[in-house]
């Protein structure tokens, strides 16, 4: 049985031997071996149930007929196709073009399709079958195709959406506060704004705050509409002063942690009358927007639709998961939805008016920055999965694993792992729907944006998948359709004329990173990473050219924090240091480190030690300008810097491992958007960053 064991999770996709971060072999348990087959609707109990499993496997894998295949395939540009079974050579086809016209032809005499010249998503008719091909270009727009240069030194800022400030923005940054601080980055020479995720949070339960554990990757977070850019200003504070809530507002602009809860339900209340009023409305200028909102709602289909009554649902039954809803509610397609929909065509209508009002401010503030000469743009960022109790997984339930959440195994930084709580999809059920979700996840992704940032890239190959209960030493690694899904991403890619990052940290297989590479896929170097054999940071000329650059991520310290230590500081007072580790030993290890830096970037001498660099006494604010200067002169084609780095703050954005014991995703810069850059230490800062990178354009990096 044993044997049996291990070819049904071979063939369902777990990976039963790897490597861990240190480079030493790992093997998948027989237990958890059995839990995650489970969790992939492939019993594994006894012989028997492993015996009808791989039955289940075989007829998947092997379709006898056309009317068994997906109703999706991919292949390359020019590349033949072998069909999922053999047909006759000379069986006829047509392919129906995305783009207009058609070929007609018969199988090679290898039984494949020939290759086709165009990409796109065509149609095509093959043995009483119709299916879409899906024909993609073999690499990415790049940042090469973005700015017109054969070897492109682009630099840009990466921001936290909901830490920018304007006037009136009610304590939560929105996309009027962005475009104002897009116009201030372009004319300082930035040619991109990487944002936090924008993806569709809970509006019922706004408690729910991370950005990368949306209720859907589908739609948009509706707190971070700016009203005011669609219906004007007068209507909006009209809307607010209905209810009362000027004191509120202003209150909650002046904190420096956003209060998520208490900000989104005064958004969503003084939102709800700026809604009413707008639908009362019967002049020419409201109905020619009437007219644009339902064009929106049109062109949104279902997809909208779900997502709108979920929002509706949920508000109403007041139970955050929707697997405890009753039975009926708990399919979207079911008559009893139905019916809810139409005696709650307003409450659902609002929540089309929220997603258009919040898609129109993202269409706006990547407009802005095409139009102030940003070669690339917004960067948007994609969750790398969603929360089980929202609003995807009620709707694509075909698409998504149930009694699994995806994490990480253990690595160097986090020793036990980590559970991101995070539902995934079933690889089966996106190759059964022909990757409907995976396509529309990257259309919204790419809609609003000159570039997609791919959270944990790494799982496009395989993902590490922890049965529901147990730690994340206990998980495994299943592998995804790799192939497909880099085909599509290059397809949307193309069609939306974005650049594509794929942030590959962590434990990453032999020969993925080539991979991206050869797909124009930009992978990620991060300063505190970048070490040679030596543990002595890397030269300017040693980095890659083919990943982005930056001093550090929302997960990692920022470079004033890291020099200060306030970031052993965290970790030793909320107990996530080793057990073998102390805050002593960890700051005793930092000096070092800092001298090594320090060293690398030209500020000590070439045999640095912690001693030199006491002695040196050199400033945060020395080591942040250098660091910039060290960035810039790399050979990395788009180079991103935090807006914390930018300003020399000391707290990062989110601390791993915790929920409440950090501010995570809630603290807010003091200045407003329009001033964040203006202060004389920035404005140096970033002078050097672009004298930096313009210099690296006429240097051997070329």
């Amino acid at each position: 049985m044993k044997d049996k064991l291990r070819k049904l999770a071979e063939a369902a996709g777990l990976l039963l031997e790897w490597e861990n971060s240190d480079g030493e072999p790992c093997q998948l348990s027989e237990q958890v071996q059995r839990r995650l087959l489970s969790s992939l609707g492939l019993p594994a109990e006894n012989e028997s149930t492993i015996d009808e499993s791989l039955q289940r496997l075989a007829r998947l894998h092997t379709p006898e007929s056309p009317a068994e295949w997906p109703s999706l395939l991919t292949v390359d540009l020019d590349t033949p196709l072998t069909l999922p079974s053999p047909l006759p050579s000379g069986t006829a086809f047509r392919l129906i073009l995305e783009q207009g016209g058609s070929i007609e032809g018969h199988l090679d005499n290898n039984r494949a399709l020939p290759s086709v010249t165009e990409i796109g998503y065509h149609r095509l008719h093959i043995a009483d079958t119709q299916l879409t091909l899906a024909v993609a270009p073999h690499r990415c727009y790049s940042a090469e195709d973005a700015s017109g240069a054969t070897q492109p030194r682009l630099w840009g800022l990466a921001a936290q959406l909901y830490a920018l400030r304007r006037p009136g923005d009610g304590g939560i940054g929105d996309t009027l506060a962005l475009e104002n601080f897009i116009t201030r980055a372009a004319e300082q020479g930035a040619d991109a704004v990487a944002i936090s995720p924008t993806h569709a949070m809970f509006s019922a339960t706004p408690e729910h705050y991370s950005p990368y554990s949306p209720s859907s990757r589908l739609l948009y977070n509706v707190l971070y509409s700016a009203a005011e850019t669609v219906l004007g200003e007068s209507q909006v504070q009209q809307a607010q002063a209905r209810n009362s809530l000027q004191a509120e507002l202003h209150r909650l602009e002046n904190n420096d942690v956003l209060d998520w809860p208490e900000a989104a339900s005064a958004k969503l209340s003084w939102l709800r009358y700026l809604y009413d009023d707008f639908m009362t409305r019967k002049d020419n200028a409201a109905l020619a927007l009437h007219e644009q909102m339902q064009a929106f709602r049109r062109a949104g289909g279902q997809l909208l639709e779900d997502h709108c009554r979920f929002e509706a649902l949920q508000r109403e039954l007041g139970v955050g998961d929707w697997q405890a809803w009753p039975a009926e509610l708990r399919d979207p397609a079911s008559a009893t939805l139905n019916h809810f929909a139409e005696t709650r065509a307003d409450e659902i209508g609002f929540h089309v008016f929220l997603q258009w009002i919040t898609a129109d401010g993202l269409s706006r503030a990547q407009r802005t920055a095409r139009e102030s000469g940003m070669a690339i743009g917004l960067i948007a960022d994609l969750a790398v999965g969603v929360d089980a109790a929202g609003s995807q997984t009620w709707s694509r339930q075909g698409e998504m694993l149930e009694g699994v959440s995806i994490g990480a195994p253990p690595d160097l930084f986090n020793v036990h792992g980590q559970n991101w709580g995070l539902a995934a999809f079933s690889p089966v059920g996106l190759k059964r729907s022909g990757f409907g979700s995976f396509i529309d996840m990257l259309r919204s992704a790419f809609a609003h944006a000159g570039g997609v940032r791919i959270d944990h890239i790494l799982g496009l190959m395989r993902l590490w998948l922890i049965p529901h209960g147990a730690p994340p030493t206990e998980g495994g690694y299943l592998r995804y359709p790799l192939d497909d899904m880099l085909r599509l991403v290059a397809l949307e890619s193309w069609r939306h004329r974005a650049i594509v990052i794929g942030e590959d940290l962590g434990t990453v297989a032999p020969g993925f990173r080539q991979q991206l590479s050869a797909r124009g896929i930009l992978g990620i170097q991060v300063l505190w990473f970048e070490q040679d054999e030596t543990q002595h940071y890397l030269a300017a000329s040693d980095w890659s050219a083919d990943a982005m650059a930056t001093s550090s991520t929302h997960d990692l310290p920022t470079v004033a924090g890291w020099w200060a230590g306030r970031d052993i500081e965290w970790r030793s007072h909320l107990g996530l240091l080793k057990a073998t580790q102390s805050a002593e030993s960890e700051q005793q290890t930092r000096r070092l480190e800092r001298a090594k830096l320090a060293s690398t970037l030209g500020l000590l001498g070439a045999t640095p030690t912690a001693e030199t660099l006491e002695a040196a006494d050199i400033q945060a604010s020395k080591v942040l300008d250098a660091c910039v200067r060290h960035l810039g002169r790399t050979p990395a084609p788009l180079l991103l810097l935090p807006v914390e780095d930018a300003l020399g703050l000391e707290e990062q954005a989110n601390l791993p491992n915790t929920v409440d014991e950090h501010p995570n995703w809630s603290r807010r810069w003091s200045a407003e958007a329009n001033d964040l850059l203006a202060s004389n230490e920035v404005r140096h800062r970033l002078a050097e960053l672009a004298r930096a990178r313009n210099t690296a354009k006429g240097s051997g990096h070329e």
